[in-house]
């Protein structure tokens, strides 16, 4: 369960002090640092693979999504596995439960969403007892995006047959779609 919070907004590089908070060590901005610059390297690797879908006209089906969407979230889950990290996406329109943002992460996206020029911001919080850095990068909408989280009406069959309760459409381009998020616990 999650405690206390403060919000500290973060540039283009990672600031390492907080809001009402105690700054981090030099170990524990390093652990931080990584965390940021994969979730970079893998928000890179999202767009780069979603454009494959408007240069080569491929169908938004579910080999496509095996192409592009699922191999960033499972080299997420794999960077999440050799570092220590909890990692996943969150949104309020979650296509997958398990993407449904918490309270605190919850309260990120609104901020995100109220200031567009606003990428990431870093949030000391409590994880199953633990005490961390939560670190949330937004995740913007791009136009090859909209194939899968445009119109409901539109979206490929192997996600209306696959998420009945999807809530992820209704996007367009330049929105908030959601955030990665990655908890770092502090080191003893």
């Amino acid at each position: 369960m999650r405690s206390q919070f403060s919000f500290h907004i973060v540039g283009f590089g990672l600031a390492l002090s907080f809001v009402n908070a105690t700054p981090l060590t030099a170990q524990q901005g390093e652990r931080v640092g990584k965390a940021v610059a994969e979730i970079e390297r893998l928000d890179a690797l999202r767009s780069s693979l979603a454009m494959t879908f408007a240069q080569t006209g491929a169908p938004a089906d579910q080999e496509a999504f095996g192409r592009v969407c699922k191999p960033v979230g499972m080299a997420m889950q794999q960077g999440a596995k050799e570092n220590g990290w909890i990692a996943r996406q969150v949104a309020i329109k979650y296509r997958n439960p398990a993407n449904k943002a918490d309270a605190e992460a919850e309260r990120a996206l609104h901020l995100f969403r109220q200031d567009p020029a606003l990428r990431a911001m870093t949030l000391r919080t409590k994880l199953d007892g633990k005490s961390g850095t939560q670190y949330l990068r937004r995740i913007t909408v791009e136009p090859s995006c909209l194939l899968c989280h445009g119109k409901k009406a539109g979206r490929p069959e192997f996600i209306a047959k696959n998420y009945p309760a999807d809530r992820a459409h209704g996007f367009r381009v330049g929105d908030l779609r959601g955030a990665y998020s990655v908890f770092v616990a502090d080191v003893p």
